[in-house]
């Protein structure tokens, strides 16, 4: 019996203005308040769509989360938005260095670890981001690749750090494709970053910390998924734009 609640947090993505945001999130309010105590539930908006997102969700059981946040506190850096910005207008959570801003943007471990320390230290919940290309699951080297990840994103957190810190395991090769990891597969991938933190923090403080699974998570597999031992939760695109989507896919989760 895992000891671990469930986490399940929407990434919008570029999706959603503000008005559309708030028009979404007043039917999810009303339709996810019965999962109050069950599970720990977030969205995240695009940063023009925070604030309102937030003062709707005020005193909801739906936290809400940033998909970005700046390793800098302030000063010359056009486009970038602080985690005084955000805290400022009630967002808990920052998502860092998922698979497409590694991608597109270049982010290396090292700069998604400078956010990560930046979130924490502000006050933000960091959601960490590890995953393998196709291309590098194929050749052999997806056990390489996740222990480089992890390793370089995480490194020189402190245990009271790293409980606060959740971990999203997304293959590439499984986002917004329609192919999802396994059951099996994800659990495998699971099992290593856990065993990677009780190599770094010890057995006890390694069963604390919310590894969640992305990658294509709908309402039919999002109950085999989160049944698996290391897997705490979902990182979720596409299936969180849609109220009765995304409630199907929290209510089978928690079955």
């Amino acid at each position: 019996m895992k000891k671990r609640m469930l986490f399940i947090a929407g990434n919008w993505k570029m999706n959603k203005t503000a008005s559309e945001a708030e028009k979404l999130l007043v039917e999810l309010k009303a339709k996810l308040a019965s999962f109050e105590g069950k599970l720990n539930i977030a969205v995240c908006p695009a940063f023009t769509a925070l604030e309102t997102s937030s003062k709707v969700l005020k005193g909801s059981n739906i936290a809400i989360g940033s998909q970005d946040i700046s390793a800098k506190d302030s000063g010359a850096y056009t486009g970038e938005v602080s985690a005084k910005m955000l805290l400022d207008i009630g967002v808990q959570y920052a998502i860092v260095g998922h698979s497409e801003r590694r991608q597109y943007h270049a982010e290396t471990d090292a700069l998604i670890n400078a956010k990560a320390k930046k979130a924490l230290s502000s006050g933000v919940l960091p959601i960490v981001c590890i995953g393998e290309t196709l291309e590098e699951r194929e050749s052999g080297r997806m056990n390489s690749v996740i222990t480089t990840q992890t390793k370089g994103s995480l490194s020189g957190l402190t245990a009271e750090e790293i409980v606060k810190t959740t971990i999203a395991y997304e293959p590439v090769w499984a986002i917004g494709t329609g192919k999802t990891a396994s059951p099996a597969q994800a659990q495998e991938v699971h099992a290593l970053i856990r065993k990677l933190l009780t190599d770094a923090y010890g057995t006890e403080v390694a069963e604390k910390v919310i590894i969640q699974y992305g990658g294509s998570v709908k309402p039919d597999n999002s109950n085999e998924l989160m049944n698996q031992k290391d897997i705490d939760g979902a990182l979720v695109g596409g299936a969180s734009l849609e109220v009765e989507v995304f409630y199907n896919l929290i209510a089978n989760a928690v079955k």
